[in-house]
């Protein structure tokens, strides 16, 4: 043990996006319970990495007794996981733009398979920050809100996901907007019948998921509401 400079993290202003375990390269980080916690601090190099990315100040520094920081333990625990996976990564950055390898189903695009892959998109625009607030297409619709990659990752999203649904669709990691008041503003001024949330498995991803609970709650609505979690490889997680 010893004096150093390491992270601490205030549950109280944890939003449990998952953007600090994303960008924290070492792992120190996971997610539990909803909430960011310091699990290996062996694995935290006290240069503060998920600083910037968390988006409501949870995360500072603080110098306190602790474990001394251990790059070979860190350097094992990433090629476990690489082992684990069975995919290649080509570099050991934020979990959710690692470099992997996959290999895609092969099959015929024949006329007959083209035509039954006919479009479920029900209006336009899409995007969360565009969709207009009063749009009447919202009045009793059920909303799909849906992580950019997601529609590149699951094949039949459109049959699956989109179809009989209002789409609209983001991406946590790269727009540096608070979604919860927008989609709050939707379902306050219209009646929506229920909400399905469809995320990539990255922690980063988790930010769409708060971002909809915060969104229902400032609603003061109760509407059904589901997550439904989707691989990087495209399948759909079990909870």
């Amino acid at each position: 043990m010893m004096i150093r400079k390491i992270i601490k993290i205030d549950e109280e202003k944890c939003n449990g996006c998952g953007a600090c375990a994303s960008a924290c390269h070492e792992g120190a980080i996971e997610i539990i319970g909803g909430k960011a916690v310091l699990t290996r601090e062996d694995y935290c190099d006290g240069l503060g990495d998920c600083l910037p990315e968390c988006p409501t100040g949870a995360i500072s520094f603080e110098e306190r007794e602790a474990p001394a920081y251990d790059e070979t333990a860190v350097l094992a625990a990433k090629q476990k996981k690489r082992k684990e996976q069975g995919t290649k990564m080509f570099h050991a950055g934020c979990p959710g733009t690692q470099a992997r390898q996959m290999a895609p189903v092969k099959t015929e695009n024949t006329p007959s398979q083209t035509s039954l892959a006919a479009s479920q998109l029900g209006q336009w625009p899409c995007q969360i920050q565009l969709v207009p607030v009063n749009a009447p297409y919202f009045n009793g619709a059920k909303l799909l809100i849906a992580a950019d990659c997601t529609a590149y990752a699951h094949a039949s999203i459109h049959q699956d996901f989109m179809r009989g649904k209002v789409t609209l669709i983001g991406c946590p990691k790269l727009d540096s907007v608070d979604y919860s008041e927008k989609i709050a503003a939707i379902v306050k001024n219209n009646d929506i019948r229920s909400v399905t949330v469809l995320r990539m498995e990255v922690p980063c991803c988790g930010g769409l998921e708060m971002a909809v609970k915060k969104a229902l709650q400032e609603s003061g609505k109760w509407i059904p509401w589901q997550t439904v979690t989707i691989s990087i490889d495209g399948k759909i997680l079990e909870d």
